[in-house]
Parts: C-alpha cells; sequence; structure tokens
C-alpha cells in the first residue's frame, strides 16, 4: 500500500464487483447493506463539492458477468483522473469446481487493463487468503487464490493501480473480521477495509485499522460444534442446492445503483 504525502480529490467512486463490494453482512441501513465502497464514499464525498458514486456490485456475480453487465453499465461515467474506479471480482469463479485460471486470469487482466485506460485512477484487490493451512479444504482455497492474488498484483504494478492486499496485514488474518456465514466481511471487516482503502488515498481513516484485536477467548468444543451445525444448515447446504441448481444468490438482484448519485459533503 502506497503512502500519499499529497492528497487527490476525486469527484466520482465507480465500484464493480460481486459482494464484497456490495457490502454484504455489513450493517444495514434502510434494509440495504452499507460495505466498505460505501464508507470509502462518504469520506470521499466530504472532499469535493459536486462528487458523486456509483456502485453497481451484485452479490454471487462471476468474473464474466460483472464484465459484461457492469463495466459497459459504469463506462459512460467514467471522467478521467477525476474518477476512482474498483474492480473486484472472480472469487466467484474459483469457488466453483470448473475454475480455469488459464480463462479466468487473463480476462480479468483484460477487463483490468480497460478500465486503466480511460485514464480514472484503478483500484484493484486481492482475496484472503488463510494464514496457517490446516485442512484440505484450506489448503485448495490457497492454492487456487494465491494464484490469483500473484495475478493481481503483478496486474497492479503493471498499471499503475492502487492495491489493497489484505495478505500483506497481519490482521486481515483474523476470523473474527468474518461474518457468521464464514466467507464476508462483517462490519468491523469492512470498516477496516474502509480505512485501509482511505489510508491507501492519504485521506481521514480510522487510525486503528492495522491495529491486531483484543485477544480472543476461548471458546468451548460443545460450541464450537455447535456453530458449525448452524453454519452448514443456514450457508453450506444452501450454497450447495445453488451449485446444484445451477442459480446464484444474485440472481433476480440489481445494483445498488443504476448511475451516479450525489452525496452529502457534509462530515
Amino acid at each position: 500500500m502506497r503512502d500519499n504525502s499529497v492528497v487527490t480529490s476525486y469527484t466520482r467512486f465507480i465500484a464493480f464487483g460481486d459482494s464484497i463490494t456490495e457490502g454484504l453482512c455489513d450493517d444495514r441501513i434502510d434494509g440495504q447493506y452499507i460495505g466498505w465502497a460505501d464508507r470509502v464514499a462518504q469520506v470521499l464525498a466530504t472532499q469535493s463539492e459536486d462528487f458523486t458514486y456509483f456502485n453497481a456490485a451484485v452479490r454471487g456475480k462471476r468474473l464474466e458477468q460483472v464484465i459484461a453487465d457492469q463495466i459497459p453499465l459504469g463506462m459512460p461515467y467514467i471522467e478521467g483522473a477525476n474518477t476512482l474506479v474498483s474492480f473486484h471480482a472472480g472469487a466467484n469463479n474459483i469457488l466453483r469446481p470448473g475454475y480455469d485460471p488459464s480463462v479466468i486470469l487473463p480476462m480479468y487482466q483484460s477487463a483490468a487493463r480497460a478500465l486503466a485506460a480511460t485514464g480514472a485512477q484503478l483500484m484493484l484487490f486481492t482475496v484472503q487468503e488463510v494464514a496457517e493451512p490446516r485442512t484440505r479444504t484450506q489448503h485448495l482455497w490457497n492454492a487456487r487464490f494465491s494464484g490469483f492474488n500473484a495475478m493481481v498484483r503483478s496486474t497492479a504494478r503493471e498499471l499503475g493501480a492502487l492495491l489493497l492486499d489484505g495478505n500483506a496485514y497481519e490482521v486481515f488474518f483474523d476470523r473474527r473480521l468474518i461474518a457468521s456465514d464464514r466467507l464476508h466481511l462483517n462490519d468491523q471487516g469492512h470498516r477496516r477495509v474502509a480505512a485501509a482503502v482511505l489510508a491507501n488515498l492519504g485521506l481521514p481513516h480510522d487510525a486503528d485499522w492495522a491495529e491486531p484485536m483484543p485477544p480472543a477467548s476461548r471458546v468451548r468444543a460443545a460450541s464450537r460444534v455447535a456453530s458449525t451445525m448452524v453454519w452448514i444448515w443456514q450457508f453450506l447446504l444452501p450454497w450447495m442446492l445453488r451449485r446444484l441448481t445451477g442459480k446464484s444468490s444474485g440472481d433476480g438482484r440489481v445494483a445498488k445503483h443504476t448511475a451516479p448519485i450525489a452525496l452529502s459533503n457534509k462530515r
């Protein structure tokens, strides 16, 4: 993450992606998740009188869907260097059994290059890996995402993009920043990611974002088992059913915005 000595003021923030950028499992306002991108947009709005925000992200969307459905929607609103564009997609492809890196990685790079070619300030993200993998599933997770993350880092260097690499900060390995579905960020996770992004932009942010969380309380074995059973029933089985039936959690859902919206620039 870079250390900016000069704050860049953006008049527009456009966010492309899936559930993480939509804000799943953060707090809600009027029934809608807030999310790290909304938190960043609220601070950006304090820096510019005519700031607008466009979040096209929808949960469950695969990389090719983000490219086909979201990017064409947002491209006409990119205004060169005055626009900050975040692109966070691909994880939903990697989580599927038929994942093919020879297809997905070049597809991601091509989309990132097209966004960078607009002159906007591009922002990319790695996916969090498991710090100390123990199970077969955890090793498979790291095997798949480590290659993807290496590509994201090299693409960011190539394009001069801002990069949020959570794997470079110990705090983002803390499972207490993850929601009960064991996949998405909770409110504290979204808060810290937003602060990390704002720090990267040289803008006001929560100073504690990279600080370790307090020592965790010991959890009894019976509680862990009960928690896992609830997780299987509420999250794992529905996810597996969607995979078997070819459905997605994003089916029928629309993005928060279909065009840039104005935000209050008052603190």
